[in-house]
């Protein structure tokens, strides 16, 4: 009966509510990408440990292999104005495919302006994304050619209401970056700068990329009251060669494996039970929440997820949701920085 209770409770949208005072959403990373703060969990003892990140490497396990997730984010987010002067936003989701955030209905033929002579016209509408074309001048161009020359960084709306600048370009993107494709950063790896990895390396915990590409879904409100009835999005993703033989190489030996992001942890359980043809791309829509045993992965660094989303569920499947409601009011009182910009939390088991 208890189990049944609990269960209920875990499958229930208000259960992973929490209040956060708005101070301690980050709005710039700190000076230094490594110089957050890093909340260090340990399932087996419970314990709570306060470091920085600086000094991660102190708490992996012997022979730690990281994972990470090597995306890079592209300049998707256009701010322009309709023809009638009101303003536009038009969020790229793929060469030909939008999100558009104006006032009013949107109809097929309308267009939208943007600086040095851009525009976009809306050919197709389908389930709040647009198909459109775009235009230099007069003539027709490619999605990637308005990013490259008007784009902006597509920072949250939680984040000085979403307006990015030049200093974003820079900060809300990982060190390591390299496959052109998310509409988000995979934020946990944004904590890492160069010469860190490399200290890692030296001191013998060895690392791999993979390349899941974070669509704009990861942030859709969960709207149902039961978890269970919220419909997961889809987001692709491949390992190459030396990943696979690396993962392959850690899991026999059996060496900790620590997702570096619920991006790489979403990838990694997506895979784990079938044979990975290396570079070859994926799909998954898998949703992890209490009561979904996770086998990939033997802990996970992640930031402070929004209450209510599908991040905070995922990390209640490692360590259940009262535990990680609990670590996330001690974190309130300790003054941790939530969010994409914010601090990290280490899960070990």
């Amino acid at each position: 009966m208890l189990n049944t209770v609990t269960m209920n409770i875990d499958l229930l949208l208000d259960s992973y509510d929490y209040h956060l005072p708005d101070e301690l959403i980050a709005m710039r990373p700190t000076a230094k990408r490594e110089n957050c703060r890093l909340l260090i969990y340990k399932k087996s003892t419970g314990q709570i440990i306060h470091s920085s990140f600086h000094e991660i490497g102190n708490y992996f396990p012997k022979n730690t292999h990281l994972v990470l997730n090597s995306s890079r984010v592209i300049p998707c987010r256009l701010l322009g104005s309709k023809k009638s002067g009101g303003k536009a936003e038009v969020f790229i989701l793929s060469n030909r495919t939008v999100l558009i955030k104006s006032s009013g209905k949107k109809h097929i033929g309308d267009c939208y302006k943007f600086d040095q002579g851009f525009e976009a016209n809306i050919v197709s509408a389908n389930d709040g994304t647009f198909g459109v074309k775009f235009f230099k001048d007069g003539q027709e161009t490619t999605a990637d050619t308005v990013m490259n020359r008007i784009g902006t960084m597509p920072i949250p709306p939680y984040i000085r209401d979403g307006v990015s600048d030049e200093q974003d370009k820079l900060d809300y993107q990982t060190v390591y970056a390299k496959e052109e494709g998310s509409v988000a950063a995979p934020t946990a790896g944004l904590h890492f700068s160069k010469e860190l990895l490399d200290q890692l390396s030296c001191a013998g915990f060895d690392h791999s990329y993979l390349t899941l590409h974070v669509g704009h879904g990861t942030f859709a409100p969960v709207k149902s009251d039961n978890i269970l009835e919220h419909k997961m999005h889809h987001e692709s993703y491949f390992m190459g060669q030396e990943t696979v033989q690396k993962l392959e190489l850690a899991r026999k030996a059996k060496r900790p494996i620590i997702a570096v992001g619920t991006t790489a942890l979403r990838a990694l359980e997506s895979s784990v039970d079938i044979k990975i043809n290396p570079n070859e791309l994926y799909s998954t829509n898998i949703f992890l929440y209490p009561g979904k045993q996770v086998k990939s992965v033997n802990g996970l660094l992640t930031n402070f997820h929004l209450p209510k989303s599908t991040l905070l569920m995922l990390v209640s499947s490692l360590i259940g949701r009262n535990k990680v409601l609990e670590i996330y009011r001690i974190a309130t009182k300790q003054g941790y920085r939530f969010f994409s910009y914010g601090d990290a939390m280490l899960i070990l088991e």
